[in-house]
């Protein structure tokens, strides 16, 4: 059974008792698909502990409190409102941060920036020396970012350069691709240039690195190989793009979490519950979900330009299931459609009810 380090173990105490609620997470994009893109014209472009739980029945819509910056001109195109969405209150706030951020509305770098300094600031996970990993989606090496099958770069950087200015020691950003050598998609995605220009590192990830791990809390997955460094990580930080994906429905931050372990196939069987059993023992202390640009089809590697939707949206949370939930009612969907999301709710590993979440959103101007 994997142990916690000492330095896990009071990075991990002194977060507990620094931000309240949340939960860790960290995902990828899994499955074994490839396609070959089409050319068509472009669209217009840390804290562990369990919350309350839900049951299937509670996953309505968020009650959010509205935060616009003055001089906002413009709406960024945004798909209709779900049941649950429509049927909410607008919740005072209520001193403390936000259980879950919602920007929209700005160029990526700007929406990362407002969102976490609503959500508290990056001085809340980031202490100087910190050895901090993100964690995006860079699955393929055969599609740039308008595709929407990986990260968006300036997304990315944008955690970069915060985490730097926080006194990280160290920031790395690391993914397990299947389509493609790391070094190729690294580059194609366009991550590892701004990644690079905003003082991070790009890695990667060593097959000898990934180590035998018990996963105790696992329902149905009770080990697997995890990459060892994420494991000894001081901040883990879970960085999906939302997107369509043919099995599990949505690929989100759960999901995203499959790029950090060797077996990824060995995953599709009752996929959902594996993926809550993941998120039990890799806990990120920060999740932002890129829906900069959302894959509405064809996921999760898409190749066609028409499926792709601009959202200018970013999400940020420290609760995985409650980044999830939210991220899918972006795509119409209530939470509880989606397996991983119903059971990391039984799990306790965070809250899909939304309704009774404390939501901030921020209209930037475009």
């Amino acid at each position: 059974m994997s142990r916690l380090t000492r330095k896990q173990f009071f990075n991990r105490l002194a977060a507990g008792l620094g931000v309240l609620g949340g939960g860790w997470l960290l995902s990828a994009c899994g499955g074994e698909e490839t396609a070959t893109p089409t050319a068509t014209e472009a669209v217009s472009t840390p804290t562990m502990g369990a919350a309350a739980t839900a049951t299937a029945g509670e996953a309505t819509a968020p009650a959010t409190a509205e935060v616009q910056p003055s001089a906002a001109e413009g709406e960024p195109e945004a798909p209709a409102p779900t049941e649950a969405q429509a049927s909410s209150a607008t919740a005072t706030p209520s001193a403390g941060p936000a259980d879950l951020v919602v920007a929209r509305g700005g160029e990526p770098e700007e929406l990362v920036r407002q969102a976490m300094a609503t959500l508290g600031g990056m001085e809340r996970f980031v202490q100087p020396g910190y050895s901090v990993i993100i964690k995006p989606n860079i699955c393929v090496a055969y599609h740039t970012y308008e595709y929407a099958a990986t990260t968006n770069p300036w997304v990315v950087a944008g955690l970069v350069k915060l985490c730097r200015q926080a006194g990280a020691g160290r920031v790395r950003v690391m993914d397990n691709p299947f389509g493609g050598t790391p070094e190729e998609a690294y580059l194609r995605s366009g991550i590892q240039e701004q990644v690079q220009a905003a003082g991070g590192e790009m890695e990667i990830m060593s097959q000898f690195k990934f180590l035998p791990t018990e996963i105790p809390e696992g329902r149905d997955l009770r080990s697997c190989d995890i990459y060892d460094e994420i494991l000894n990580a001081d901040l883990v930080i879970d960085v999906p793009i939302a997107k369509h994906h043919g099995l599990a429905r949505l690929t989100l931050a759960m999901k995203n979490l499959m790029g950090v372990i060797r077996d990824r196939p060995a995953m599709h069987s009752n996929l959902g519950q594996r993926l809550a059993d993941l998120a039990s023992r890799v806990r990120p202390g920060l999740i932002v979900v890129d829906a900069v640009r959302v894959l509405t089809a064809n996921g999760p590697t898409g190749g066609n330009l028409d499926d792709v939707k601009k959202l200018d949206t970013v999400i940020a949370s420290t609760d995985i299931v409650a980044a999830d939930s939210y991220a899918a009612t972006l795509f119409g969907k209530e939470p509880m459609e989606l397996d991983y999301v119903r059971a990391g709710t039984e799990m306790g590993l965070g809250r899909s009810d939304l309704n009774n979440l404390r939501i901030e959103e921020i209209l930037l101007g475009t």
